[in-house]
């Protein structure tokens, strides 16, 4: 098997799940270069359209593993194995990245690793950068993963020992996020707008029904059907409500999708006695969020971890370093591997 210098294990990951295409380069666990070529097509249509998703990564898939090789300033006799996502995902995005990966590792012969693309939002806990000295969160720990198709929380034991204890039954907290945004009128991606407009905002403007499914599990559909309701019932009533309420809607909405991850959370740490908490996903780069987590560690003498806004949305770092910790057991993937839209964690 290929190695780098000193016998470092040096990963190329590929992540091309939804809309961005990315490749990365971890030597061990450091990260040596993350690049992302992202897709503005989608906007003009209010969400990702996977057709136009597949044929963009078909287009930048090459370019930006070139450049993350050049960047990482290694040579391509140098890479140890290359890791891509499986899935979940949109299935003609995911065959892009995983025929390349195939093709490359063929190429090279050199192994060839499957990720879990919830795995890796999990395991950028773990990235090291240079000159960056991160703590990283010890065994076992909670992870809070929120993104646009996922809303989990997930006992941590090991790198690759994770168990659901609860999850949406229906939609996650990104997609309502993004579909009320939609409702408002508000372009792709919403999520972040609603953010941003949130910090004018009252956030006690308004209330919108809370989900109350048992146990650990979450629910947002009830969510988007309560909201998608208010604004019809109040345009009826004031054509121009979303603009003279925009802000006070967007913190009201927020701080509701916020209790509604948060009540779960506290509830989980309380059961397993675990007090070491982490966010993982695109979700947890909500400024909302991360203040409430912060201020529920102070509450419940938490430990927290909140990863680099880099190392939120999808990217490739990601599915590298869990690659490399996949690689250090021997768990590699046959070429027969096919992508899946659907999985959740074992």
């Amino acid at each position: 098997m290929a190695k780098g210098k000193n016998n470092d294990v040096i990963i190329l990951g590929i992540e091309s799940s939804c809309d961005d295409t990315a490749a990365a380069i971890i030597c061990n666990n450091l990260i040596i270069s993350n690049e992302v070529a992202s897709q503005a097509v989608h906007m003009a249509y209010g969400g990702v359209v996977p057709e136009l998703a597949s044929r963009a990564h078909q287009q930048n898939i090459i370019p930006v593993v070139d450049l993350a090789i050049r960047n990482a300033g290694i040579s391509i006799d140098q890479i140890s194995a290359v890791a891509f996502t499986r899935g979940p995902g949109l299935l003609g995005s995911l065959l892009v990245g995983t025929s390349f990966a195939k093709g490359f590792a063929l190429a090279r012969n050199i192994p060839l690793i499957e990720v879990n693309h919830l795995q890796g939002h999990v395991l950028a806990h773990f990235i090291q950068e240079r000159s960056v000295d991160s703590r990283k969160p010890g065994f076992p720990f909670l992870c809070l993963l929120v993104s646009g198709g996922n809303s989990q929380i997930i006992i941590v034991r090991d790198y690759l020992d994770m168990e659901v204890i609860g999850q949406t039954i229906d939609d996650a907290a990104g997609e309502a996020f993004d579909k009320c945004a939609k409702v408002m009128g508000l372009p792709y991606p919403g999520g972040p707008l609603i953010d941003k407009l949130a910090k004018e905002g009252n956030s006690r403007a308004f209330v919108f029904a809370k989900p109350r499914i048992p146990g650990l599990d979450y629910s947002f559909s009830g969510l988007k059907t309560s909201f998608l309701y208010f604004i019809r019932d109040r345009i009826t009533e004031n054509p121009d409500f979303i603009n003279e309420n925009k802000a006070d809607i967007c913190a009201s909405l927020q701080e509701t999708i916020i209790q509604v991850l948060m009540t779960k959370v506290i509830q989980a740490a309380k059961e397993t006695g675990i007090r070491t908490i982490a966010v993982a996903g695109g979700v947890s780069a909500n400024s909302g969020l991360r203040e409430a987590l912060l201020n529920a560690a102070v509450k419940y003498n938490w430990e927290m971890h909140i990863p680099p806004f880099k190392f939120t949305t999808d990217n490739a770092a990601m599915i590298a370093i869990t690659g490399y910790y996949k690689f250090l057991k021997g768990e590699f993937s046959s070429h027969d591997a096919v992508p899946y839209s659907r999985v959740s964690l074992k």
